[in-house]
């Protein structure tokens, strides 16, 4: 079967999986509110099925900052369905498909409950084996997994790539740009008080350096857009309130608590989730191995592809050594 084309810049010179080696639908499975759990919003999401194991383990995965189910993360999970495993790859509420207002939000406490949600909806699914999940996250959700499994018990392991691990390294990597730190608080308040009366303010979610987006770093603005899904209408934009949290957001303070096996890769080009900051989540999780890569925040889904999903393949055979039937 001829190898498909990627919708992405960045992917073209991949090797995709031929179609019959797996199958795909479309779930959707609810969320809920915090103010009222009986109000809820669909979350939208893309299952693949390998053909064969029968009933195999599956692998959880949601984007990074501000990205969607379709840039790039495809690539990874029809790698791990050809190698067996099921994969639920599925969109945050308030992005994409999935429901939610205001659109484009970026709310950890949200998207952790958007994962508590779908490992709910994947156990009660019957072609797979709903007792062996396994949490996959990339940047941003990379902390969310870590944070997730650290509060279950039923997580059989953890694959964090490039993971967030520590709100308090934004303040250290920003202290040397007051204006930007302080104008960054600036937006995320007048965000949030106008959001009160419909009035609120965006910023971009990846920009050059100097441009105020959440993600400023340069290179990353053209590495993330060659990731964007040409027939998106996803706009680089997002609600400016993420100011108000993210430094305070640190999944490596309950990074101990975590029991699965868990793997952790990191780029030492990355300037956005720095390779230290990767490092010391890994040592602070008594069952982890720790993968260091000469890459950027974002090449893991290119250049370093093969190189990332082989690694976690690996990990992925050990975990599941004792079941024969997953390859």
């Amino acid at each position: 079967m001829t190898r498909r084309n990627p919708k992405n810049f960045a992917q073209k010179r991949l090797k995709r999986p031929a179609r019959d080696a797996y199958s795909t639908r479309r779930v959707e499975f609810p969320s809920p509110h915090d103010a009222d759990p009986d109000d809820r919003d669909l979350v939208v999401g893309t299952l693949y099925l390998p053909d064969r194991p029968k009933k195999p383990p599956l692998i959880v995965m949601a984007p990074g900052l501000g990205m969607w189910r379709t840039f790039g993360y495809p690539a990874y999970a029809e790698r791990f369905a050809k190698a067996g495993y099921a994969v639920l790859l599925f969109d945050y509420r308030h992005h994409n498909e999935s429901e939610g207002a205001p659109r484009s939000l970026i709310d950890a406490t949200k998207q952790q409950q958007d994962y508590e949600a779908a490992i709910k909806a994947v156990k009660r699914l019957h072609e797979v084996d709903g007792n062996r999940v396994v949490l996959w996250g990339f940047s941003l959700s990379g902390g969310h997994v870590l944070a997730t499994a650290a509060d279950r018990y039923d997580v059989s392991a953890v694959i964090a790539t490039c993971p967030f691990t520590d709100g308090r390294s934004v303040i250290k990597s920003n202290i040397k740009r007051p204006k930007y730190l302080l104008g960054s608080i600036g937006r995320g308040i007048r965000d949030r008080l106008g959001s009160f009366v419909g009035f609120g303010r965006t910023v971009p979610i990846v920009g050059d350096p100097g441009s105020g987006a959440v993600v400023d770093t340069p290179g990353a603005r053209r590495e993330f857009l060659d990731l964007v899904d040409r027939e998106s209408n996803w706009n680089n934009k997002t609600p400016a309130r993420l100011f108000l949290w993210i430094a305070r957001y640190r999944p490596i303070i309950q990074a101990s608590n975590i029991r699965a096996p868990t793997l952790l890769i990191g780029g030492t080009e990355d300037e956005i989730t720095p390779v230290d900051n990767v490092a010391a989540a890994a040592n602070a999780i008594e069952n982890s191995t720790f993968v260091r890569f000469p890459g950027t925040h974002f090449s893991i889904f290119a250049e370093d592809f093969e190189q990332t999903i082989g690694h976690q393949l690996t990990f992925l055979m050990d975990v599941f050594s004792d079941d024969r039937s997953t390859g």
